[in-house]
């Protein structure tokens, strides 16, 4: 499958909306809106988002097809990388070529990333990014209502 990263179109939002409300990849994320389903909530959200100076979004393209989306945030130093692939497409490469491609046109260093301890497949994308985990730490995760292990990664290099 060949994997590309674009702008975010006006197009891809309602696609992932829907990838947003897989209650599936919902668990797996943990760390999502309180209420994915409040539509009006994600568009302010990804308005604001694309609104912002430095933040760093790209849309996953899947032989030209949307499958997700990856960003890059925060302050300085404490930039902060985050991806979202379609359920449909986990455990093809799909999230590690497309955080590859994120990576390579972000510069500063070093750049974090967070996960819940039992996503083995998204730390697992992070470790052969180069990101190594440097923190264990209990936190909400909404989509699960409960407190859980979160896991803190780095990338220096």
């Amino acid at each position: 499958m060949d994997i590309a990263l674009r702008e975010v179109h006006d197009s891809d939002l309602p696609v992932f909306y829907r990838q947003l409300n897989d209650p599936e990849a919902l668990r797996m994320a943990a760390f999502t809106p309180e209420d994915p389903a409040n539509r009006d909530a994600f568009d302010a959200h990804w308005a604001k988002i694309r609104a912002t100076p430095g933040i760093v979004t790209r849309t996953v393209l899947g032989d030209g097809d949307v499958v997700g989306h990856a960003a890059v945030y925060g302050q300085p130093g404490e930039r902060e990388v985050t991806y979202w692939i379609d359920r449909a497409y986990w455990g093809k490469g799909i999230a590690t070529t497309a955080l590859r491609a994120l990576l390579a046109g972000e510069t500063e260093r070093p750049l974090y990333a967070r996960v819940a301890a039992d996503n083995a497949g998204s730390l697992r994308v992070l470790e052969k990014c180069g990101f190594e985990v440097t923190e264990r730490v209990t936190s909400y995760a909404p989509a699960r209502k409960a407190e859980i292990e979160e896991l803190v990664l780095r990338l220096d290099a």
